[in-house]
């Protein structure tokens, strides 16, 4: 991973400091700052290629603060919020302003650096001829050994085919944390690391959603088992926070019976993009 640019807005004095030390050891440039307002008002404010930032506790400040200006000046910058346990229902509040991903407090060193890399790693750019946009449909079908190497793949592939269609704006979407939750769950809980089980993975995609269906062999389970993913007091729990993500990024998600395939639409974002989009496919 190349040096960065990152932001860190947190009140707590000793957490800060403890991102600060930890991501600048992996040789990123980091700037620490305490609350919202100071970061916003900088200069630079959006030149940074990452901020990671509190909540508070009422939800109105620090992270959805930050998204809210992110929003308002139409910078795509990805954001991962910081929370604790008590913190649910700030968590939602910012997934749904387009928060990139979340880390747990108090921190974990090898969780944070994963989920900093993987936040980088799909800051992606893209150029297209808008005029045929409107008329493009596709579809696209892998069937897969399961190895999570080949997700990996597959996953970037993916997410490049839908920046490009313009359903997401590549540096603020979420949509890849689903995706890969999905892929991984397929792999890891559906065929359990089974290379002689196959994942199917269907996309079917426009500039107006997303569809995507992922299929294991696994013996599938019984979706009702899991936590009621629409309830932001289960995102803590340790089991089934795969599922809850999903459902929390994704506008819509659906089990097979069997509970070995998903469906998940992903619909397009508000965009100076798509707008551009539809009003293309409007005239037609």
């Amino acid at each position: 991973m190349q040096k960065r640019r990152i932001l860190i807005v947190d009140s707590n004095d000793e957490l800060r400091g403890l991102l600060d030390d930890v991501l600048s050891e992996l040789g990123h440039e980091v700037v620490a700052l305490s609350n919202a307002e100071t970061a916003t008002a900088r200069d630079d404010f959006d030149r940074f290629d990452l901020v990671i930032s509190d909540l508070s506790d009422d939800g109105a400040s620090g992270g959805v603060q930050i998204l809210s200006e992110l929003n308002r000046q139409q910078v795509m910058i990805p954001v991962v919020v910081a929370s604790e346990e008590k913190q649910q229902p700030g968590i939602v509040k910012a997934f749904r302003m387009g928060a990139a991903n979340f880390v747990r407090r108090p921190f974990e060193r090898d969780e944070l650096q994963a989920i900093v890399d993987k936040t980088l790693s799909y800051k992606l750019r893209f150029v297209e001829d808008l005029k045929i946009l409107p008329h493009v449909c596709e579809r696209i079908e892998f069937e897969l050994p399961s190895d999570i190497s080949l997700m990996n793949g597959i996953l970037h592939y993916l997410m490049e085919r839908v920046v490009k269609l313009g359903l997401i704006n590549p540096q603020r979407s979420n949509l890849f944390i689903a995706l890969d939750e999905a892929f991984v769950n397929a792999v890891k809980h559906g065929n359990k690391f089974d290379h002689n089980k196959l994942v199917r993975i269907t996309a079917e995609l426009s500039t107006r959603e997303a569809r995507f269906i992922v299929e294991d062999e696994g013996e599938g389970f019984n979706p009702a088992d899991v936590p009621d993913p629409l309830d932001p007091m289960n995102l803590f729990k340790t089991s089934g926070r795969g599922v809850l993500l999903i459902h929390n990024i994704m506008d819509e998600v659906a089990y097979s019976e069997r509970g070995n395939c998903v469906t998940m639409i992903k619909r397009a974002e508000a965009s100076l993009d798509s707008e551009l989009i539809a009003g293309l496919d409007d005239r037609g």
